[in-house]
């Protein structure tokens, strides 16, 4: 029997509250028997949602714990390093990972089975193999580095490169599964595995006498990650392996790579402006305050999941609507992502302001002193999720260049803003940059995504749009 939120709400509450519910009630039961391209959509997203959710949970926690056991110092190496591998395992796909949520959609699309089947194939060998040069690559600039790098970082970093191949597949697998949009497999690994192994091993370390320091909590990371990525790469791929059709790859590497690039230079661009301003203050202050500064981005990440589930949930579609030559009903639901990501934004913006320092006080002593910076990081991010996930609309309709462009401006001004205001303002100074420069990228992702699409991506104009030729 299937599900009704209706007949449940008639069952469970009062006749009046019944009554007022309903409509609400059965957009539910509409959303979950859909069974066009838009509910799927919805659907992933509010899957999505609920994975971030719980994700946001088990990360803040896993923060706190680690914090309270390593101490704001040891715990400011371990966030610098590990944010920096996360960074790097990104960058290192070289754009295959959200390159291939395009391929696999456009493929299916027109019926192209063997390319279907090169595309995955080559997607794992290719981010592999370029993973594994940049760790490479990462040890050896490393060995010339040491002389200017603080020596507490030196080992912690030498550990962390250990993790890249496995981060890197971890991405591309997670873009497989957006592509086919089974949603828990892209979030599930990444935002809820891996965070729980990490937390469990650490807290096993610890249990056992080892010292709760960076290079322990590294360690674990590791372990953590290769576990994760192993148990998500089984699965997936005998997943993927199992639906695809029994033909002879063809491999189209000029053209992937070529599309790749741009992206990746997106996503690079992309990673390094989200958290520049946390690999900024590790670079002018001390670890004690890169602790503060990133707890309280981990208390903002409440706001920033929800753009991040939409995201997780709709690329594959506008690449579909794109591809499938539905010019009309990519506009639209364009629209409709815009709100799905701006609404929720706000009332969790809302949330975040009135706990915010409560759950900084978890931290430990002096993490406070973050609380009033999450006013204007919160405002900033609110108006980030009012023109949606434009990125993606502009990377799946083949606009991925003018994305790099716009988020190499953005990063510079970013990047030149924490340069002169850190200095000055200390973490006030990074909070500015950082808000600034998510203004500028919001701004003109929306206007781009006018002037190429003729979709306006701001929630507070729907429907106001133009057909055109992109």
């Amino acid at each position: 029997m299937r599900f009704s939120a209706t007949a449940t709400g008639d069952r469970l509450l009062p006749t009046q509250l019944a009554e007022r519910a309903r409509p609400w009630l059965s957009k539910v039961d509409s959303l979950f028997s859909a069974r066009d391209a838009r509910g799927e959509a919805g659907r992933n997203a509010l899957i999505a949602f609920a994975i971030r959710i719980i994700n946001a949970v088990i990360a803040f926690f896993s923060q706190v714990f680690l914090a309270r056991w390593m101490g704001g110092f040891e715990y400011g190496i371990y966030v610098l390093v590990w944010v920096t591998m996360i960074i790097l395992g990104n960058i290192s796909c070289l754009g295959f990972h959200t390159a291939i949520i395009r391929f696999i959609p456009e493929y299916r699309t027109k019926g192209d089975a063997a390319e279907l089947r090169g595309v995955n194939i080559a997607g794992r060998l290719f981010v592999l193999g370029t993973s594994t040069l940049f760790m490479l690559a990462g040890l050896v600039g490393l060995r010339f580095l040491e002389p200017v790098i603080e020596s507490y970082y030196i080992v912690p970093f030498y550990l962390g490169l250990i993790c890249l191949p496995m981060l890197a597949l971890s991405d591309l697998l997670q873009g497989v599964s957006r592509a086919n949009a089974w949603v828990i497999w892209a979030l599930l690994p990444a935002y809820f595995i891996r965070p729980v192994l990490i937390l469990l091993f650490m807290a096993i370390a610890v249990l056992t006498g080892y010292a709760p320091d960076a290079k322990t909590a590294i360690v674990t990371a590791i372990i953590a990650t290769y576990v994760t990525t192993l148990i998500q790469f089984v699965s997936i791929t005998t997943r993927v392996d199992r639906n695809l059709p029994a033909v002879k790859p063809r491999f189209a590497m000029k053209h992937w790579v070529s599309v790749s690039l741009p992206i990746f230079l997106v996503e690079s661009f992309y990673f390094l402006l989200t958290n520049a301003d946390v690999l900024m203050v590790g670079r002018y202050m001390a670890p004690t305050d890169v602790a503060v500064y990133f707890a309280t981005v981990k208390t903002l990440a409440l706001v920033h999941f929800v753009y991040f589930a939409v995201k997780a949930s709709v690329a594959q579609r506008y690449s579909a609507y794109m591809h499938g030559g539905d010019r009309s009903g990519l506009a639209a639901f364009a629209a409709e992502t815009v709100s799905w990501t701006f609404w929720p934004s706000l009332a969790m913006g809302v949330v975040v302001l009135v706990i915010g320092k409560p759950m900084l006080m978890l931290f430990g002593s002096g993490f406070t002193v973050g609380y009033p910076l999450l006013f204007l990081l919160v405002s900033c991010v609110v108006a980030r999720a009012a023109v949606g996930p434009a990125e993606s609309l502009l990377t799946m309709s083949g606009h991925q260049k003018i994305c790099a462009a716009i988020y190499a401006v953005t990063l510079g001004i970013n990047i030149g803003l924490n340069m002169i205001l850190i200095p000055l303002y200390g973490l006030w100074g990074a909070a500015i940059a950082t808000g600034i420069a998510i203004l500028f990228e919001a701004a003109t992702l929306s206007f781009t995504a006018w002037q190429k699409l003729g979709i306006r991506m701001l929630v507070f104009l729907p429907g106001i749009r133009k057909e055109s030729t992109p």
